[in-house]
């Protein structure tokens, strides 16, 4: 059974090969993180684990049975009891309810480990898949926003007291 468990270092090897692996799959949803992001990797990696020990951002991972990363799961920018999701799950993950069973695990250790009451996320009008995900775990629509993308998204909440 995948399980969620909070970004380390030692997660950079296998993160490192997901993002690669997966590439394509996102650049479809999301905007391509560019060659550098690739290229000083390592650099990346330790400035996530810098912002996420001074608490301006929690970053999870969905690690497979045999330790391969399937999803990532970050609450960012965390205060006053709210943060923003995001996520990303692996293409060979996709369609098997891991993602949907992540955000509620997710909500769990937002609660217990951050002190959080509430969600919100953004999703692309046409990702289908990421909004199915929020409707699935409770997230309700509450307006529509221009992503960073520059294209059409949807905003949504989720009370995570009730």
């Amino acid at each position: 059974m995948p399980e969620l468990q909070r970004l380390t270092q030692e997660h950079a090897a296998a993160l490192l090969v997901f993002e690669r692996d997966n590439r394509d799959y996102f650049a479809a949803h999301v905007p391509d993180r560019g060659n550098a992001y690739f290229d000083d990797f390592a650099e990346r990696h330790a400035a996530l684990l810098a912002e996420q020990d001074a608490g301006t951002m929690q970053c999870h991972v969905l690690i497979g049975d045999d330790g391969e990363i399937l999803g990532r799961f970050n609450l960012y920018d965390p205060a006053d009891g709210s943060a923003e999701l995001g996520f990303r799950v692996a293409e060979k993950a996709t369609g098997r309810g891991l993602a949907t069973a992540a955000v509620r695990r997710l909500f769990e250790v937002a609660v217990a480990d951050y002190g959080l009451d509430r969600l919100t996320a953004a999703a692309a009008e046409a990702n289908h898949a990421s909004r199915t995900v929020l409707t699935r775990t409770g997230f309700r629509p509450v307006g529509e926003r221009l992503l960073k993308t520059g294209g059409p998204g949807i905003t949504y909440v989720r009370d995570l007291t009730a």
